[in-house]
């Protein structure tokens, strides 16, 4: 409590209500994750009933303990730890009666593969709630350091910037609010290549973070000390007029430029929404990490006096919404106009019951050609390219983007750009494509995790099919025009991508040998190789 901030005159009570709240945290963190899986289990109404059901009765009983039954700090707590049982106890009983999953003994056997997915895909949240409890830390320690060398003592800007940090998350949380319901929405006309309707919805969205913005900024110029007012009066405080006059500077310095970080905290959501996460953490950090923490230390030390740190927000601000303009202008560049519809051409092609095979192959390795081979030596459909414009007629998607899923990734974020609504919403697609595919029979498919997605059907081979480096590196050179050194680079690139990509869907490790039936060196040539397939096949 004393790293965070806490003096000689709180110290007491902050450690008297975290005793009882650090009591019940398991319920609460296990609360948190059960929301989230109901959430994805298709039962939205039944997470939000949950979490308002701890929320009221939480504000029920904080006046009924606190002054009713005159037990302070610790009625507080009791209140909130009580409605966080509620909320725990409405989760629990919605796990005894499941849509898509059913808990066994077996469930709680620890899954490591799934864990290293979820870290990685977990990571960027976890940046963003550490980077609040760095921001928290370094400035209480700032604050109180500061304060306790002015008049203000440690104990009022400590107990004011708590009062802003809760007005703010409202603010903010408005815009958070309003970017998430279109989420969904700039999405699916991303992945549709409506780039009309984006820009018009990103008009509209950075509308209403501008008036929220500048509403907030007139009631915190004009009336700060009626919203501090809003928390009660101090007490306990030599000085109570110090308390307003802090609290007045606080809300017009620190806050003057909140819609700029409205702004801000729109984009990143924006950009997440959109499938471009390398901009969105940009525009997320450069705020709070690369300005904020810098200038909380650096502008009291310089300038002296507790008064400084109220500029690191503004400043940090002004910086930020720099770089946010800058990204957001040169992405709304890029969205070009897209090309005339070519989806309907695909049709799914008449086949017979037999044998489906599948084909996962290293860049440069011909598997493509080679699966081509094979389906016209058994005269059966061959899905490659077709695959992607049929799962954009299943969609709504446009074929190039879903084409080149792999290809758009960014190279070292592969999982987090993989994660984005919008490449989710493709992947599915593609999935009940290939499904639908293998439903009418025999056939070849090539790439797209086929042989994952298809595990549970019968008369499948799965071929993966590789080639030495240097025969790749030829091959690439010679269908591309690539030098050396570029071919060698795209195949590394190319490789990385299709084992992202394998690993997101499936939680295996695309190219390991138990995953296939048969695994194939190409080294040999094209057709070649499709005969050993088909003898294969054949035995």
């Amino acid at each position: 409590m004393t790293l965070f901030g806490a003096s000689e005159n709180s110290i007491g009570y902050a450690i008297e209500y975290f005793n009882i709240i650090l009591a019940f945290f398991p319920l609460f963190m296990l609360s948190n994750m059960m929301n989230a899986v109901i959430r994805a289990d298709g039962s939205p109404s039944v997470s939000m009933a949950s979490m308002l059901a701890g929320a009221i009765i939480n504000i029920i009983l904080d006046p009924v303990f606190i002054f009713g039954a005159k037990w302070g700090m610790s009625g507080a707590a009791l209140a909130t730890v009580i409605g966080q049982t509620a909320s725990f106890i409405i989760s629990l009983i919605y796990f005894f009666g499941t849509k898509t999953f059913k808990l066994t003994l077996k469930s709680f056997i620890p899954n490591f593969k799934s864990f290293s997915a979820a870290l990685q895909l977990g990571a960027s949240s976890f940046i963003t709630q550490m980077t609040i409890v760095i921001i928290s830390l370094i400035y209480n320690v700032m604050l109180a350091k500061y304060g306790a060398l002015s008049h203000y003592g440690a104990d009022i800007p400590i107990a004011i910037i708590g009062i802003e940090s809760k007005v703010f998350t409202v603010v903010i949380n408005l815009v958070v609010g309003i970017v998430l319901g279109c989420q969904p929405i700039i999405s699916y006309n991303m992945g549709a290549k409506n780039y009309r309707r984006v820009k018009h919805l990103y008009r509209n969205i950075l509308f209403c973070a501008i008036a929220i913005g500048l509403a907030a900024t007139l009631i915190f110029e004009l009336a700060p000390r009626a919203v501090v007012g809003m928390f009660g009066a101090p007490a306990n405080i030599p000085n109570p007029e110090d308390y307003w006059v802090f609290g007045e500077k606080t809300f017009r310095i620190f806050l003057s430029l909140v819609t700029f970080t409205c702004i801000i905290k729109m984009t990143s959501i924006f950009f997440q929404a959109a499938g471009k996460p390398v901009r969105a953490i940009i525009a997320s950090m450069i705020r709070d990490i690369v300005c904020f923490i810098p200038l909380i230390i650096i502008l009291p030390a310089v300038f002296g006096g507790i008064e400084a740190i109220l500029y690191a927000a503004p400043a940090a601000d002004i910086i930020s919404i720099i770089v946010a303009v800058a990204l957001t202008i040169t992405f709304i560049r890029s969205l070009k106009p897209s090309r005339p519809d070519e989806n309907a051409k695909a049709v799914l092609k008449p086949s017979k019951k037999g044998v489906i095979i599948t084909v996962a192959r290293e860049h440069g390795s011909f598997g493509k050609q080679i699966g081509r081979v094979v389906a016209e030596s058994l005269g059966i459909p061959f899905y490659y390219k077709e695959m992607t414009a049929l799962a954009a007629q299943e969609s709504g998607l446009d074929k190039e983007f879903i084409s080149d899923l792999n290809a758009n990734s960014p190279a070292l974020m592969h999982s987090l750009y993989l994660s984005t609504d919008v490449v989710r919403q493709a992947i599915i697609a593609q999935d009940k494509v290939i499904r639908k595919i293998a439903d009418r029979g025999s056939c070849v498919i090539v790439g797209r995790a086929a042989d994952y997605v298809l595990r549970d059907y019968e008369n499948v081979v799965r071929v993966f099919i590789y080639a030495p480096e240097k025969i790749r590196i030829r091959r690439v050179m010679e269908v591309y025009g690539d030098a050396p050194e570029e071919a060698k680079k795209n195949i590394h690139r190319s490789d990385e991508a299709r084992a992202s990509y394998y690993r997101n869907i499936s939680e295996s490790t695309w190219g390991d040998r138990h995953n296939y039936e048969l695994i194939l060196n190409s080294a040999a040539g094209i057709e070649e190789s499709a005969q050993t397939i088909l003898k294969y096949i054949g035995k």
